[in-house]
């Protein structure tokens, strides 16, 4: 998948992989060297998350007193 692909990816997309992740984690029969890349990309999924969720945030706005909007 290409960088700008990724990046398109949205929160419910990246939180299903999240989950996947976690599930593969959580076999029993899950070697050790797998275990380390699940972590590492459910790491990078979690960074990239966030960063989305920071994105949102930025993008809320807030309704003062007057009715007007701003930036959160």
């Amino acid at each position: 998948m290409e960088k700008k692909e990724k990046e398109k990816e949205s929160l419910e997309q990246m939180f299903g992989q999240l989950e996947t992740v976690i599930e593969a984690m959580e076999k029993d029969d899950v070697s050790l060297e797998d275990s380390f890349e699940l972590y590492n990309r459910g790491m990078t999924l979690l960074s990239r998350c966030g960063r989305a969720i920071d994105e949102v945030e930025k993008k809320v706005l807030v309704l003062d007193e007057n009715g007007e909007t701003h930036e959160f």
